[in-house]
């Protein structure tokens, strides 16, 4: 059993290292442990209850690994998973994706949201309470992203394609009077630049991961578990499937050199540790560790 003393990420591919992302710029004294499920990728069609098992599952993972929190990076598990987690390992906190329309609803001038979404996210219960409770007198544009987190899986952040594809999603919005633009996937943060410029300077593009991390911060705080500040922090990354190609996701997304540990699935039923990938995508990897 190893010290407990990580912040456990959970998701289905490289989405939430748009949360990693954050929280390790602003709790740096906090080691990371994530976990890419890349084997099932996407949870999106998958039935909620075999994205519950598979979270349930993956947390298992995480303990035994030394965290001490879990963060579901991914707007899907979140919907599907959370609550489970929570009534599951009570002594765990547990954080998740909550998309982004309260603040939206308190910022925007025009009376219109945008939410930028996949069809999973929208057909969800949390999403649904969430534009419930939050967007009274709102008018809510939800617009499904087909396509668009497989662009980033791809590493396809810019070029004519993806320029023409984030057009036909952002251009019906502002067309509706949306003024404000919510980010309900993990993956986007990563085509946050090119939104921007399509949206126009005049237009609040919301990535929730700061909040995320901010609101992490709090929960461990608040449990007194956050780290010491001297520590310096280790990250290390788990996929269940390809452990080369998801380094070099690392590199180009958020500039992390270093190896992949792989953890396969038996029988969908739990997690075995393989160790570290010692192929290097290209020269400048670097260990981690």
């Amino acid at each position: 059993m190893f010290a407990a003393r990580a912040i456990g990420i959970l998701d289905s591919g490289v989405g939430g290292l748009s949360v990693w992302r954050e929280i390790a710029r602003q709790l740096p004294h906090e080691d990371t442990t994530y976990f890419a499920d890349q084997a099932h990728m996407p949870y999106g069609p998958r039935p909620q209850e075999q994205i519950r098992h598979f979270a349930d599952a993956i947390t298992r993972f995480l303990i035994e690994r030394g965290c001490k929190a879990v963060v579901v990076a991914c707007n899907t598990a979140s919907a599907a998973a959370l609550k489970h987690l929570r009534e599951t390992f009570t002594a765990l906190p547990s954080v998740g994706m909550e998309p982004a329309v309260k603040p939206a609803a308190l910022i925007t001038k025009s009376g219109v949201v945008g939410i930028m979404a996949t069809p999973a996210t929208f057909q969800g219960k949390l999403f649904q309470a969430t534009a419930g409770r939050y967007a009274t007198g709102i008018r809510v544009i939800n617009q499904v992203c087909d396509g668009l987190a497989d662009r980033v899986e791809a590493g396809e952040l810019d070029g004519v394609q993806t320029e023409s594809m984030l057009r036909g999603f952002v251009q019906p919005m502002l067309a509706a009077g949306a003024d404000t633009i919510v980010l309900a996937c993990t993956h986007y943060p990563f085509l946050l630049d090119p939104i921007r410029r399509i949206a126009g300077e005049n237009v609040n593009v919301i990535d929730p991961a700061p909040a995320i991390a901010r609101h992490l911060h709090r929960v461990l705080e608040q449990r007194g578990l956050l780290g010491p500040s001297g520590h310096a922090a280790r990250h290390m990354f788990y996929t269940s499937g390809d452990a080369v190609q998801y380094a070099r996701a690392l590199k180009h997304l958020v500039g992390v050199a270093g190896p992949v540990r792989v953890a396969r699935w038996h029988a969908d039923r739990a997690l075995v540790d393989h160790g570290a990938r010692r192929e290097r995508p290209d020269s400048e990897m670097r260990p981690l560790d």
